[in-house]
């Protein structure tokens, strides 16, 4: 049996005290998540967060910090996920964009409303994400090192 690891990436993007998430359709039904997504081959995961945060936002996204590296274990699916988190700004909209597949709407929560829907989230991870955020975890880009 062969073993993959599942390498991601995640926006944490925080205005005015509300979070950017995406409601989005999954194999296992309508869930809540960061924009976030996997690394395309030979993508630095700087370049995978800005791509994804586009694709399933339309949001122009500018990462500032690493926010945390999370490995989690999905046992539902035996697959294991190494999430690169990004906090950063917004520096545009594309309105009208069309979303990546699977997008249903793009929304903004307060911390307190993403604790409360935590049974519809993608992964713990959302959660930790935002948790470790306002406890000021932040991390200098350029920690991580990219060769092509």
């Amino acid at each position: 049996m062969s073993w993959e690891l599942h390498v991601t990436v995640a926006a944490v993007i925080e205005q005015a005290g509300r979070f950017l998430l995406v409601e989005e359709q999954t194999p296992e039904g309508i869930q809540f998540n960061q924009p976030a997504g996997h690394l395309d081959p030979g993508e630095s995961v700087i370049a995978a967060v800005i791509r994804e945060t586009m694709e399933e936002t339309a949001y122009h996204f500018v990462p500032e910090a690493l926010s945390g590296i999370y490995q989690w274990h999905m046992a539902a699916r035996n697959r294991t996920y190494l999430r690169f988190a990004f906090t950063g700004k917004i520096t545009g909209h594309e309105a009208g964009r069309p979303l990546d597949a699977g997008i249903i709407r793009v929304l903004w929560q307060t911390p307190d409303e993403i604790h409360a829907g935590k049974s519809a989230h993608r992964s713990p991870l959302v959660c930790d994400c935002v948790t470790d955020y306002l406890n000021g975890a932040r991390y200098p880009l350029d920690m991580l090192n990219y060769y092509a």
